[in-house]
């Protein structure tokens, strides 16, 4: 038996469907022990990450088994669904490979970042409140960490974690005004190839223009 093919509204749905499951790793919160606290940023995502791949890759192999029609519609929610699962992948692989460092770099002894001894507990706090400086020296000794290499570390988390929130953002954009594509009259034909590049996915054709950028 034929399976039916899906309707340009189911396929925006499955597209919007994926959008809505990446954005719950970029609000993802995790509780965070006093001694982890340096880590803060990062555990959310690093947290809901995973699970997301896994329920996301799932509903793809689901959909290849049934065997669904290679309607040019189809092709195209295949294509974007997939761009996005990689590009997400691959950003949570960045992401867990930054935290290792860190984690590595906080249970190292003074001078782990290639300093002499103690240098790296040297750090400048005058420019904070006495307030902050307060609450900065506290959090530092919850972590058995000296001042500076926490700020750091924390410092280096927030980047990961800001970089791994773009790259979510925009695989939720893409995600996003792919649906909407499919749902516009205009495009009622989707076609993968012979209608230039603005026929393709849109983190496709971000890859392609990056790719073109390297060269």
């Amino acid at each position: 038996m034929t399976t039916p093919a899906p309707t340009h509204a189911d396929l925006a749905v499955w597209l919007a469907e994926a959008a809505q499951a990446v954005s719950v790793i970029v609000t993802a919160r995790h509780d965070t022990a006093p001694s982890r606290s340096h880590l803060h940023p990062v555990l959310g995502p690093l947290t809901a990450g995973p699970q997301v791949i896994t329920a996301l890759a799932s509903r793809l192999e689901d959909l290849l088994d049934a065997r669904l029609p290679t309607t040019p519609a189809t092709l195209f929610a295949l294509a974007s669904y997939a761009s996005a699962l990689g590009w997400l992948s691959e950003s949570l692989a960045e992401l867990t490979q930054a935290v290792d460092l860190l984690v590595v770099e906080a249970g190292l002894p003074d001078g782990a970042t290639g300093t002499t001894p103690g240098e790296a507990a040297v750090f400048d706090l005058s420019a904070y409140s006495p307030q902050d400086r307060q609450a900065i020296t506290a959090l530092a000794a919850e972590a058995a960490l000296p001042p500076g290499l926490y700020l750091q570390i924390l410092g280096q988390a927030l980047l990961a974690s800001a970089e791994f929130t773009e790259a979510c953002t925009e695989i939720i954009g893409a995600l996003t005004e792919d649906a909407h594509r499919l749902l516009d009259e205009s495009v009622s034909v989707v076609r993968l190839g012979g209608e230039g590049p603005d026929s393709l996915p849109t983190l496709v054709r971000s890859l392609l223009a990056r790719m073109e950028t390297v060269r």
